[in-house]
């Protein structure tokens, strides 16, 4: 269930904020909970519809004479086909490394060193593992959906786990630096229990005991 918000600044002129429940049945509509939306009405507009992201929120514009099941369709419909779009853009495994790289010295200071990131499609049901003997990390390609907040964190996550096995204090404070780091665990636990898979925090360290 998705819930467009307020945002801190006033609506440009001509423009009406609205805050409703979204009833959006798909796994993808129930994730995004975690993801601010701003709804936003003009008089002008008569029937098209636009969305754009804008920082860490999604607007979408829509004409002031929706009715609350329209408004409802059309934030589902342009959330997904902002998806779709961003999901085109994915990297490719060398792109996705060498952001993995960016990520890591960003973040952890560069000491995370990975040798290879993948998208796989046989992940099972994890979102991402890795061998930290081998420094490899596979990323589930249903993770081309989510917005780059989220697939940046499951990266870094797995990153962290290349330098510290486990959940624990030390491996926390690893990622505390990240901005976001909340509002992906959020989403990633409402995508994972629309869809019946672990939590990215269960064992997702290959080769380690107790990962």
């Amino acid at each position: 269930m998705t819930r467009p918000r307020h945002a801190a600044t006033a609506a440009p002129r001509g423009y009406t904020r609205t805050i409703r429940p979204l009833r959006a049945a798909t796994a993808y509509a129930r994730a995004v909970t975690s993801e601010d939306v701003e709804v936003r009405r003009s008089r002008r507009r008569r029937r098209t519809v636009s969305a754009y992201r804008e920082g860490g929120r999604t607007v979408v514009l829509i004409p002031a004479s929706f009715s609350p099941a329209e408004e409802e369709h059309w934030v589902a419909r342009m959330l997904q086909r902002l998806s779709t779009g961003e999901r085109r853009r994915r990297p490719t495994d060398e792109a996705l490394l060498a952001h993995a790289e960016t990520l890591s010295r960003r973040y952890l200071g560069g000491h995370a060193r990975p040798t290879s990131v993948r998208w796989v499609s046989t992940m099972g049901r994890r979102w991402a593992s890795c061998t930290p003997s081998e420094g490899t990390i596979r990323v589930s390609d249903r993770l081309r959906d989510v917005p780059d907040f989220v697939l940046d964190y499951v990266v870094l996550h797995e990153l962290a786990h290349l330098l510290v096995h486990g959940h624990g204090p030390a491996f926390w404070r690893l990622l505390a630096s990240y901005p976001r780091l909340e509002r992906a665990r959020g989403f990633l636990d409402g995508l994972a229990h629309a869809e019946g898979l672990e939590p990215l925090e269960e064992s997702e360290v290959e080769g380690e005991p107790g990962g």
